[in-house]
């Protein structure tokens, strides 16, 4: 019994022959043909010489397409899985009090600031702009410790430019241009090609006093070992 689309046969051999794949095929005479039709049809018709080339950027395309698809929905994903925790933590923590912002300026500081053995005052870097961000509110909301009363020098790679990292961390930071340190380059880095393009360097901010340092330091201590 001859298939209900034996009439596209000839066309489809005429196509076949000048190089369309089966999908082409189906496009083109706008019939849903079973590719197992058209490979019984097809099986042993001579081939262009450029054919395996074309699949091969065929499947490559379709292969980056799909990598794209894939990305986009793992994104949504992610998105929606952040977004979740960002929800449950805004309800949880809802207005936190000066005890507890002081704490999570302490705890901020044990694990980024000089300490009081090795600099006297305080003294914090970062290369996240979120960190610098934090703990700027936190000195402002604690110790009233303004931007104006802060100094900045920004520690970067050879391959840099000081004046843009500098605009970059005054907008960040609110720290007047006048009150970033001059700085030289790490000499390390000379000759070696920055990889990552968003990486600002790390910004050092410094001012508050020595009282803040030593209490800042002292509080983790008496919060989790005793006093």
């Amino acid at each position: 019994m001859r298939s209900q689309y034996y009439t596209f046969k000839p066309k489809t051999i005429v196509l076949r022959k000048s190089g369309k794949t089966y999908g082409e095929i189906q496009k083109i005479i706008g019939k849903s043909i079973p590719k197992s039709t058209l490979s019984y049809w097809c099986h042993n018709l001579p081939l262009p010489l450029d054919y395996q080339r074309k699949i091969k950027d065929y499947n490559k395309f379709n292969l980056n397409k799909a990598r794209k698809i894939a990305l986009a929905v793992n994104r949504v994903k992610r998105e929606k899985y952040l977004s979740g925790i960002r929800d449950r933590n805004a309800k949880f923590f809802g207005n936190i009090n000066l005890k507890t912002e002081k704490l999570a300026l302490a705890m901020l500081y044990l694990g980024e600031g000089s300490k009081w053995k090795s600099h006297r005052g305080l003294m914090l870097g970062s290369s996240d702009s979120d960190i610098i961000k934090i703990y700027l509110k936190l000195l402002k909301n604690l110790y009233n410790i303004s931007t104006k009363q802060l100094r900045c020098r920004v520690l970067y790679r050879a391959d840099q430019n000081i004046n843009s990292l500098q605009r970059f961390w005054s907008k960040i930071t609110k720290i007047p241009f006048k009150n970033f340190y001059k700085t030289k380059p790490d000499p390390r880095t000379v000759g070696k090609k920055t990889l990552r393009q968003d990486y600002r360097g790390v910004c050092v901010i410094s001012g508050g006093g020595t009282e803040v340092q030593l209490e800042l330091e002292m509080i983790p201590k008496i919060v989790f070992l005793g006093p």
